[in-house]
This record gives structure tokens, C-alpha cells and sequence, in this order.
């Protein structure tokens, strides 16, 4: 950690210039991370959901078909990500009293971490119950996405507060 007063050195700009970080003096390890999002339904939108008049279809299976494409994806939608192996995944969304709840983990032995890959699945899934849902309502909210635990790596493991 830098001293008081001094500049943090950046990690993925050098000279003023992005850079990917170099990875491939890392030890290739077990990682994983779970992730979770919200989608808040009004009324009209849950009600096409529970009683099945989706014009789209269902929206829950086709958010964690997306999901999990959304997790090998990553490094194409977060410009200074590297592309890993995404060893395992697994995305569940489900209808909650809350809305709802899409949770994923992922996986790989790599020699960088999987939290961007568990957000992009979470947020993937998200957006893609809000498109099968908006015929219905254009007041739905995707919410609530963070980081619930990760294991692995340099850093070490992680769990959010109250998980």
C-alpha cells in the first residue's frame, strides 16, 4: 500500500495508458465466485410472470440460459478483463416475494479471479428477465447486484457482510 501522501501506483494504467496486467507469472489456482441480483417486478409484470401470459415465453429459463452464456463472455464486455477458462457455472433465478432473485457461481482454474465473470452472469441474467418482461411493464428495476463471496487468489477469500 502506498505511503501517506504518495500516488497508488495503478494497477491497469501505465504511463497514463490502460494496460491489461500481466497475469502469466500467477500460479494457476482454484477460484470461484458468487454473485447475486435483484429484479423488482410491479404488479402487472409479476402477474404475467406467476399466470404464465407472457407473450415472450419464460422469462426465468431464458435469463439462466443467458446468464451462463453472460459468464463466458465477460472479457468481450469489460474492457481490461482477460479471458479465462470458465471451468463450472451455475445461474438460478427465481421468483421471490422480493422479485426476482438471480444468484450465480462461477468457476475456473485460472490465474486470475471470476468476480467479473459471477457479476456479468448476475447482471446478464437480470437484463434479459427485463426484456422478456417488458411488454408487460417498462417500470421494472434491476437492483442490488454485488459480490457475495469469492475464494482464491492472492487476496484470499471473501464474504460480503451478512451472507
Amino acid at each position: 500500500m502506498a505511503g501517506a501522501g504518495k500516488t497508488p501506483e495503478l494497477t491497469h494504467f501505465r504511463d497514463g495508458l490502460p494496460r491489461m496486467v500481466d497475469v502469466s507469472g500467477k500460479a494457476s489456482t482454484l477460484r470461484t465466485a458468487t454473485a447475486e441480483g435483484w429484479v423488482r417486478l410491479p404488479p402487472e409484470a409479476r402477474a404475467a410472470l406467476e399466470a404464465g401470459t407472457n407473450p415472450k415465453g419464460d422469462p426465468l429459463t431464458v435469463a439462466r440460459l443467458a446468464g451462463l452464456a453472460g459468464s463466458k463472455r465477460t472479457a468481450d464486455l469489460v474492457l481490461l478483463c482477460h479471458p479465462i477458462p470458465v471451468t463450472g457455472a451455475d445461474v438460478q433465478v427465481t421468483l421471490e416475494e422480493e422479485g426476482v432473485h438471480v444468484v450465480a457461481t462461477v468457476r475456473t482454474t485460472a490465474p486470475t479471479g471470476v468476480e467479473m465473470e459471477a457479476l456479468t452472469a448476475v447482471t446478464v441474467a437480470s437484463l434479459n428477465v427485463y426484456d422478456m418482461l417488458k411488454a408487460a411493464s417498462k417500470a421494472i428495476e434491476v437492483t442490488g447486484i454485488r459480490l457475495l463471496a469469492k475464494t482464491g487468489g492472492k487476496s484470499g477469500d471473501y464474504r460480503a457482510p451478512g451472507v
